[in-house]
């Protein structure tokens, strides 16, 4: 498991890139990349594209984001779903709360 995040040029889109197993092992790294910059950016994406499991708890830690975030107000995306992925946040009704493609 590994989590980058990258911020970009105009501090406006941080990028949180999770490669491999995302769920409790990720939480502190995950919450780290966006609770340590200076400023919030007005967007986040989540790109999945190296994300092999996803479990409940990366659910609330993803939930935890869209708090942070604003809440109803957030601006996430999340990117580059695989399938088995993508059923899990479809079948938790994730697609109502975040912009999933």
């Amino acid at each position: 498991m590994a989590i980058t995040s990258t911020l970009s040029a105009d501090g406006t889109l941080l990028t949180i890139y999770i490669q491999g197993r995302f769920d409790f092992s990720s939480h502190q790294d995950f919450r780290g990349s966006y609770e340590r910059l200076e400023k919030a950016p007005e967007r986040y994406r989540v790109d999945l594209q190296e994300t092999t499991y996803l479990d409940s708890s990366a659910l609330g830690m993803l939930l935890l984001l869209r708090d942070h975030a604003g809440g109803d107000r957030a601006n996430i995306e999340i990117r580059n779903c695989s399938p088995d992925v993508r059923k899990i946040l479809t079948i938790s009704n994730f697609e109502q709360l975040f912009d999933i493609q």
